[in-house]
């Protein structure tokens, strides 16, 4: 027997019951950062292979380790993309987007892959929306994007459960006398390191400041601390975006062991994390990576930037019970009809409903049935109220309207009057794409 058809281990369906809070979440998101004056860009899910060794850095554990890499039919090596910004910038550099300094300011989303161990909030096919702005090098522009991801948080009611993680990386120079120290430092404690941190130590030492494992996090208790090995310029920046972001009211810690996973990023970076998830306890994180663009082959271009995961705020806003109300019904109005005279007006009906109402979500049964089968789905569709059309009403060009969700009395409607009484009705509901 044949084995049956499945999705890949890690790659999801999103099922209809699920899509409302998706494009709720994602709507939210798209006008606020609209609203910001962030302009949305679509690059390809996949990419030349060298863009993400390039960009992320070879000895990464994405690049080594995740990546989703095959031979097309040239020969080529393809890549599905493991994160956004590499194929933004590279975008920007094809199309001439930042040249002159001209900024921009772009936001993106889609799907991102990556072959990592499935587990609750972490995907092998996973949904970010990412965000970057180019030419803009002060710590004014990085406090915007935190500022407007601490406005996100209380549009979606989950201020309260996210904690705001910053550090600054400095330089590059000021960064290679930091590993110098700290490379130094771990040699000897080598023996007493993790496997992996062993394996960091001369490929990409600052990522083993970020180990979970608690005996090498013991061991890193009196190691150098990049704080003191900053150069002034990156200590004025740090201390330019701690200014805004108190000037804004936005709380946050410093985390001198925050490194990100990525080798692009210098000065500032940052996490939103959370206690509600579990393990997988970052929902947003970036920061600025001046010299990514250049290292690409373009120019130097100051770049600073963020990522969501839109799995893990999904599940934050289930976990958290705050999922609008009006997501769970599927439509406001279901047009049962009964005869094929009043299915053919009532087709007529709900077209000029919808040409009046363009954000009614209106259903108009299909597949006939009796007034129970029909006030059935009606009823399971979670629509607001019914309009009914049989044949009494259809003689007399009236419609019945029939409140589902309350005790209120049916109404008799006439055809011509109809759009506006029914608008007056759901006036007080939210609609669910207003």
């Amino acid at each position: 027997m044949s084995k049956p058809l499945q999705a890949i281990r890690g790659m999801n369906d999103i099922l209809p019951d699920q899509t409302p809070l998706w494009r709720y979440f994602e709507k939210t998101v798209a006008e606020l950062l609209d609203s910001y004056g962030y302009r949305q860009i679509r690059m390809p899910i996949v990419e030349f292979t060298e863009l993400f060794k390039r960009s992320i850095g070879e000895v990464t554990d994405i690049v080594e380790k995740e990546m989703y890499t095959f031979a097309d039919r040239n020969g080529d090596s393809l890549t599905l993309r493991p994160e956004g910004t590499a194929s933004c910038v590279r975008a920007v550099l094809e199309h001439s987007l930042a040249g002159g300094g001209q900024v921009q300011k772009l936001w993106y989303q889609g799907p991102m892959f990556r072959h990592e161990r499935p587990q609750k909030g972490r995907y092998r096919q996973f949904h970010q929306i990412g965000v970057e702005a180019f030419n803009l090098p002060g710590p004014d522009v990085d406090a915007e994007l935190i500022v407007l991801t601490w406005r996100l948080w209380k549009k979606l009611g989950i201020s309260e459960h996210v904690t705001l993680e910053l550090n600054s990386l400095g330089t590059a120079a000021a960064r290679a006398v930091y590993r110098e120290a700290l490379v130094a430092y771990l040699n000897t404690r080598y023996e007493q390191l993790d496997e992996d941190s062993q394996r960091r130590v001369q490929s990409n030492p600052l990522r083993v400041l970020d180990s979970k494992v608690p005996s090498t996090q013991a061991l890193l208790t009196d190691a150098p601390q990049l704080e003191d090995y900053l150069d002034e310029a990156s200590r004025v920046h740090f201390a330019g975006l701690r200014a805004r972001l108190d000037a804004a009211g936005v709380p946050y810690v410093i985390n001198p062991r925050l490194v990100r996973g990525l080798d692009y990023y210098s000065e500032t970076v940052f996490e939103w994390v959370t206690d509600q998830l579990g393990a997988q306890g970052t929902v947003c994180a970036g920061g600025r990576y001046d010299g990514l663009v250049e290292q690409m082959g373009g120019r130097a271009t100051p770049g600073v930037g963020f990522a969501m995961g839109i799995e893990r705020l999904i599940l934050m806003l289930e976990t958290l019970g705050q999922v609008p109300e009006e997501l769970s019904r599927q439509v406001d109005v279901y047009f049962c009809a009964f005869g094929e005279a009043s299915e053919l007006a009532a087709l007529t009906l709900a077209e000029q409903l919808r040409d009046t109402q363009p954000n009614l979500r209106l259903q108009v049964n299909a597949g006939a049935g009796s007034f129970k089968s029909q006030f059935k789905k009606a009823d399971k569709s979670g629509a607001l109220y019914a309009l009914i059309l049989g044949e009494n009403e259809l003689a007399e060009k009236t419609v019945a309207l029939k409140p589902l969700r309350t005790d209120a009395e049916q109404v008799t409607v006439a055809w011509d009057a109809l759009s506006e009484h029914l608008q007056s009705c759901l006036a007080q509901e939210p609609l669910l794409n207003q």
